[in-house]
């Protein structure tokens, strides 16, 4: 078990499997505050207690994984020989006596990360790092572990699993992590509900960013036409904008890239005319249309399967007829109007 100790924040890792009863949702967050939007936090090794050749490497790459996989505006990493920041290994471990890994943060100055030396001996056995030991099985990947402690780092607790632990795959971010060959023990990327958390506490890193599924985030769509009336047949073009409607970051964002449609009235209810494209201004996305009879028009995006942003439409934008065309009428699809 990862558990808080002082100074600062220090969490630790053990191999007792238990089954905690929780809701599913974004990870918590840890007490101690943020750091600045896309801060660069770098680290050395610790003269006392410098982490093996392989060690090192896996702790970098585990570096990449989180700057990669963040989605949002959290810190990003790498390793600087100069740097203040401190990985040990095996050295004064301050991680319980049975934590196989744990940090101290203190935002926005400091962190360091302590991983237990291999071949530590717990009440429950031998510790394995996979990278470091030639066991097929029963082994802690030091990349994984990393990516979880790098996790704490930015602000994440540990997620809050089902009862049965199916969500488990939902976060890196756990409280006990897994061996090989048991599921997850080898991620590398944060999950969903790792990045959720981090796009609630520093914004997601582009307006174009999908939001994590781990949440749902309500949206606002407004739309507005070139023209309230006109003749039949006329082609008027419609604005929309679109933007996220969350609480704290996530309020107000524009969402570029999305698919917005638009749609028409009907006697039955509302059937899409086409899809509005994206323009050179965040979240904005246009289209146009012949207009033949009075009808009203909505904005609409629908919640994709692939992002937690929930579905939203503008509200009705009506388009009076004032007349028939006469004389050369504006083209529409078929040929001319009549």
């Amino acid at each position: 078990m990862r558990r808080l100790v002082v100074p600062g924040i220090s969490l630790v890792l053990t191999l007792l499997v238990v089954l905690p009863v929780g809701a599913h949702g974004p990870d918590p967050i840890l007490m101690g505050g943020l750091y600045p939007l896309n801060a660069a936090l770098e680290y050395r090794w610790a003269a006392a207690g410098t982490p093996p050749a392989a060690m090192r490497t896996a702790f970098n790459e585990a570096a990449d994984d989180a700057t990669a996989s963040r989605k949002s505006k959290a810190p990003s990493f790498a390793f600087d020989s100069a740097a203040t920041n401190l990985v040990y290994y095996g050295a004064d471990v301050p991680c319980g006596i049975n934590g196989l890994a744990c940090l101290r943060r203190t935002p926005p100055d400091w962190f360091g990360v302590w991983f237990r030396e291999n071949n530590h001996r717990f009440d429950w056995g031998t510790l394995k790092w996979c990278e470091l030991s030639s066991s097929p099985d029963g082994c802690y990947e030091i990349e994984n572990v990393a990516l979880d402690e790098l996790g704490h780092v930015m602000v994440l607790d540990h997620h809050d699993n089902f009862s049965d632990n199916s969500d488990f795959g939902d976060s890196v971010v756990q409280t006990y992590s897994r061996t090989k060959a048991k599921a997850g023990w080898n991620a590398h990327v944060f999950a969903r509900c790792d990045v959720a958390t981090l796009q609630q506490q520093y914004d997601v890193a582009t307006w174009s960013t999908l939001y994590s599924t781990c949440m749902g985030v309500p949206t606002d769509l407004t739309m507005t036409g070139s023209a309230a009336s006109v003749v039949t047949g006329s082609m008027v073009t419609f604005t929309a904008v679109l933007k996220s409607d969350g609480a704290g970051r996530l309020a107000g964002n524009p969402m570029s890239g999305r698919v917005v449609v638009l749609q028409q009235r009907t006697s039955s209810g509302w059937a899409d005319v086409l899809t509005m494209g994206g323009t050179s201004a965040s979240g904005t996305y246009t289209g146009t249309t012949a207009v033949r009879s009075s009808v009203d028009y909505r904005a609409l995006f629908r919640k994709p399967s692939s992002e937690g942003a929930l579905s939203t439409w503008s509200s009705a934008v009506p388009i009076t007829i004032t007349a028939a065309c006469t004389g050369t009428c504006p083209l529409v699809s078929g040929g001319p109007t009549k």
